[in-house]
């Protein structure tokens, strides 16, 4: 993947604030303090959706609308708020949408994207076996794969990043989850388009670390994933194109653990009131896990989306912090 311009960031930002404005970035005095240095929270899950993704599915349908103006449906895999985008672009484009997920999936996500008038299918155990399968449904019901890391989902996803640097001036760190990339891969492009320093660190998941191995290994390392309430992380198999890109472009990817998420999840809800998904909570994981380095450092961090489901959130909020 090549950098964009700083015009094609902005005119994919363009087509995103049709459907939703700018998100907001706010400095929690509570978050400060717990952390020991000035902190920004970018909140993607005050979104339409209530995650980052449905930026990304704008920006992606405009330009599939262009260049295919009589494709019929689409299909993608997903563990819910990339389903969500494409579900929600999809409905605006006035296409089908057919969206597997693997057998276990967050219900609340699946009733979303059921609510956008989604074909829901269920899958195997994980997101690979649900991409697999999407593949082989592509082709046997003539349908366009939607991927969930492509360049045009990046220009989209990136607007987010370019509103965060526009409103915070000279962020010295930024963290990040990943998932298949499109996001800190997003970060990237805002930041060499506008010419900044800030360092960005990617965030796995202890339970789903095939990211973190693949860029410490320089190659593509698939891991088995366990139990995680970060779905958002939970890969098994990185992105060979998004990985080439965030090693060139990332500091450092760093893994935070269960407790650790769960941990942020209600210190986000405890100090912000805001409910952060597994996902959404890994940025203030890595932030307390290296706040000793990030002391008199303006740092920032993507809650990247609020879609919990109810009974593991409650189960959350109950242990012990």
């Amino acid at each position: 993947m090549e950098l964009p311009t700083l015009d094609a960031l902005k005119k994919a930002a363009r087509l995103v604030y049709r459907a939703m404005p700018p998100t907001p970035q706010y400095s929690w005095p509570l978050i400060n303090e717990r952390v020991g240095t000035e902190v920004w929270i970018k909140h993607e899950n005050h979104t339409p959706l209530g995650s980052f993704k449905v930026r990304g599915g704008l920006v992606y349908f405009d330009e599939l609308k262009r260049r295919r103006p009589k494709v019929k449906g689409v299909i993608a895999a997903t563990r819910g708020n990339h389903g969500q985008s494409i579900a929600f672009a999809a409905q605006r484009s006035g296409l089908k949408a057919v969206i597997v997920v693997p057998h276990g999936n967050n219900p609340e996500k699946n009733a979303a994207m059921r609510a956008r008038h989604a074909e829901l299918i269920e899958h195997g155990t994980d997101f690979q076996d649900a991409l697999e399968h999407a593949g082989r449904l592509a082709q046997t019901r003539e349908l366009d794969l939607v991927p969930s890391f492509d360049s045009l989902l990046v220009l989209g996803v990136a607007s987010y990043s370019l509103e965060l640097f526009e409103a915070v001036p000279e962020l010295h760190t930024l963290y990040i989850p990943i998932g298949l990339g499109s996001g800190i891969c997003g970060a990237a492009c805002a930041r060499e388009a506008l010419g900044l320093k800030t360092d960005i660190v990617g965030i796995a998941a202890t339970a789903a670390p095939a990211n973190a191995l693949s860029f410490a290994a320089g190659q593509i390392v698939a891991a088995p994933v366990g139990p995680t309430i970060a779905d958002g992380m939970a890969v098994r198999q990185p992105n060979a194109e998004a990985m080439e890109f965030i090693r060139r472009h990332i500091a450092r990817v760093l893994t935070v653990s269960e407790p650790e998420i769960r941990g942020a999840m209600r210190s986000l809800f405890t100090d912000t009131h805001n409910v952060a998904e597994g996902a959404g909570a890994a940025g203030l994981a890595a932030v307390l896990q290296e706040k000793a380095a990030q002391r008199g450092r303006r740092t920032a961090f993507v809650l990247t989306g609020g879609n919990v489901d109810k009974r593991a959130f409650a189960e959350v909020l109950l242990e012990s912090s």
